[in-house]
């Protein structure tokens, strides 16, 4: 590899500055002054932040991945968007970390990630655990349960939340939360080698419990409605979306009622020292005027 250990930029990289959670990271390590390199697919849409420096690459681009990655140490690597392929992204991309020579990742998982989860997208999460497991490279592990301010979003238009999920409960998990605890293992990566990380909030909820808590907030009239797995299947069949999708939005509710999302951590704390935001905190500070 070319280039001198100035012209190849910091030896922090981090994917998905242009996304929520990446977003996040990134502006946090830059108002902390920490150096960084952002990998980005176009670097018109990179965030303007001090001691950052943009290289463009793709996850399924090897070529190009190796080249912005030449020179980087610790690479916090954002789970790609959704799509059929992603897993051979993932793994394409980290070969490429490796031929770089990166010494260690830390990967944005999913709670309960494992080859035979419910929710089909945690199978690929766990199948990119087991690829950088094999790479040789340092890694540490941030599995996140469902991402809370989603929440308000399943809401209908007509107030109902549909989903298969019966009374299963998930520990949902707020973006900051997930993205201080990012930044605490970037600061000190070597504390965190070999670790797995369960990134929760502080309680776990129905969607009963959930749509509750929505309707008290807010004051909007909001319900669950448990569907059956084909009530799930026939209602998003509208959508037009592949099988692939419609597979992994109904999965996610029938994970809650396997309960694969329930369960309580405190590594969010014991990571940031600060207790993870509530579903009711969040929706509350929304409603406070700016």
């Amino acid at each position: 590899m070319d280039g001198t250990r100035e012209d190849l930029g910091p030896d922090l990289a981090i994917t998905g500055s242009t996304g929520w959670l990446g977003g996040l990271v990134a502006g946090d390590l830059a108002a902390r002054g920490v150096a960084q390199r952002l990998l980005v697919r176009d670097a018109s849409r990179a965030p303007e932040l001090r001691g950052a420096v943009v290289r463009e690459c793709t996850y399924g681009d090897r070529e190009a991945a190796e080249q912005a990655l030449a020179g980087v140490r610790t690479l916090f690597m954002v789970s790609a968007a959704e799509q059929e392929d992603r897993l051979r992204e993932h793994r394409t991309f980290v070969d490429a970390a490796a031929a770089a020579g990166v010494a260690h990742v830390v990967y944005i998982s999913f709670f309960g990630a494992a080859p035979a989860a419910t929710f089909t997208l945690a199978r690929d999460h766990w199948a990119t655990e087991e690829h950088l497991k094999a790479s040789g490279m340092a890694w540490t592990f941030l599995r996140d349960n469902l991402y809370l301010e989603f929440m308000d979003q399943m809401v209908g238009p007509d107030g109902v939340i549909r989903g298969p999920a019966g009374d299963g409960r998930a520990a949902v998990v707020s973006h900051d939360d997930i993205a201080r605890a990012a930044v605490a293992v970037l600061r000190d990566p070597v504390v965190h080698v070999g670790r797995t990380y369960d990134l929760t909030g502080p309680e776990s909820l129905s969607f009963a419990e959930m749509a509750t808590v929505i309707r008290e907030v807010t004051g909007r009239d909001v319900s669950f409605h448990d569907e059956t797995v084909e009530e799930a299947y026939a209602s998003r069949a509208a959508y037009g979306a592949p099988d692939w999708q419609v597979d992994a939005w109904v999965s996610t509710y029938t994970a809650v009622r396997a309960g694969e999302l329930d369960g309580v951590s405190d590594d969010v704390e014991r990571l940031t020292g600060r207790r993870p935001t509530s579903l009711r905190e969040h929706l509350e500070s929304q409603q406070r005027p700016d």
